[in-house]
């Protein structure tokens, strides 16, 4: 598969999206690896644009990815409670919460504009978190000779993304930053590391697996490969880049203690998602007696407490994703990151000639 995609690195820069640039993704597959970005926190406009300014960058394969959830049910008696224990926090901050929550994001499942732009564009690859898209999507873009992948947190996921005849599965661990890929944000999720994760699926899938999750060296990289992983995806370790879209307050925050204390919770949007400890995360103790707002949906009232506490300089209601590795973040441009973690992977898994 990577052969096919002439990546030359067994790396793929996960897709982050708000974070994820097309100038980080373009760099990153210029340097050997798979550059990708995240479009599933915009409409098939603003993906049009990141995909073309990708083309001009790089002639090489990228990832194009998107969120494929069922869509999160409106409560207004529930969304009514949640912003009513937020008020006080806007008010902290000179600010209203929303009159009203909205669904900020829609799902592949749900946009119809989204399959025609792949057919379209044709990415090389184009990757699904948080589910699968429809049989008669997944035929299409087999059909346009696109590569596919899908994240799963255990076997019976995986199982599913074999079967609709996807090329590779991602193998994300608990360790992870951003959002968990649970297909079912309501059932059971046995929290499996990705090294464990990876050998499960190695073992009992005639498919690629591509290991994520707490990866952030080379060191890592070759142990995802050991374990039987085509290649790695690896994510905190590029937010430090200066050409990744975080902002300067989350650069800081992922060199502080925060980083050695990330939270998985569901508290920011509405599915569980790892990120740097701060206020927001904590709120998550004055918050536990209420029911959560459906995602996207609570994303929206996070987003608007973070807009108001950013516009009087305060920081830490932001959505600063990060996975366990966040401590062992290093700050360099990506494409020297890609070359350094090439030269590492050397040094513990010596390519065979």
């Amino acid at each position: 598969m990577l052969d096919k995609l002439g990546v030359t690195i067994p790396l793929i820069q996960a897709p982050m999206a708000g974070v994820a640039t097309p100038l980080l993704a373009a760099e990153v597959s210029n340097a050997g690896a798979l550059g990708s970005i995240g479009v599933g926190a915009t409409n098939a406009t603003g993906a049009r644009l990141m995909i073309d300014e990708l083309h001009q960058r790089t002639n090489r394969a990228f990832n194009v990815n998107f969120f494929a959830h069922e869509a999160g049910k409106a409560d207004a008696r529930r969304e009514a409670a949640w912003l009513g224990r937020l008020a006080p926090l806007f008010a902290e901050f000179g600010a209203e919460p929303p009159k009203q929550l909205k669904t900020i994001y829609k799902s592949f499942k749900h946009d119809p504009e989204l399959l025609p732009l792949m057919l379209e564009k044709k990415p090389a690859v184009v990757s699904f978190h948080f589910g699968l898209p429809s049989e008669e999507a997944v035929r299409a873009l087999k059909q346009a000779n696109i590569t596919l992948l899908a994240s799963a947190t255990s076997l019976d996921e995986a199982l599913l993304i074999k079967n609709a005849g996807f090329d590779a599965v991602i193998a994300q661990g608990i360790e992870a930053g951003g959002h968990r890929g649970i297909f079912d944000p309501n059932g059971a999720d046995d929290g499996l590391s990705a090294m464990t994760l990876t050998q499960i699926l190695t073992r009992e899938l005639d498919l690629p697996v591509i290991t994520a999750g707490g990866i952030m060296n080379g060191a890592g990289i070759a142990a995802a490969l050991n374990y039987g992983a085509v290649a790695a995806q690896m994510g905190t370790a590029f937010i430090a880049c200066p050409e990744s879209a975080a902002d300067d307050a989350y650069r800081i925050a992922l060199q502080g203690d925060g980083a050695h204390h990330t939270v998985l919770t569901p508290i920011i949007s509405g599915r569980p998602a790892r990120s740097l400890a701060n206020h927001y995360t904590a709120l998550q103790t004055m918050m536990s007696d209420l029911e959560l707002p459906a995602y996207p949906i609570a994303y929206d009232a996070a987003k608007a407490l973070h807009a108001a506490a950013k516009a009087k300089d305060e920081s830490g209601f932001g959505a600063q994703w990060a996975g366990q590795g966040a401590p062992l973040s290093r700050a360099m441009p990506a494409a020297e990151l890609v070359a350094l973690l090439a030269q590492e992977l050397e040094s513990f898994h010596p390519v065979k000639p």
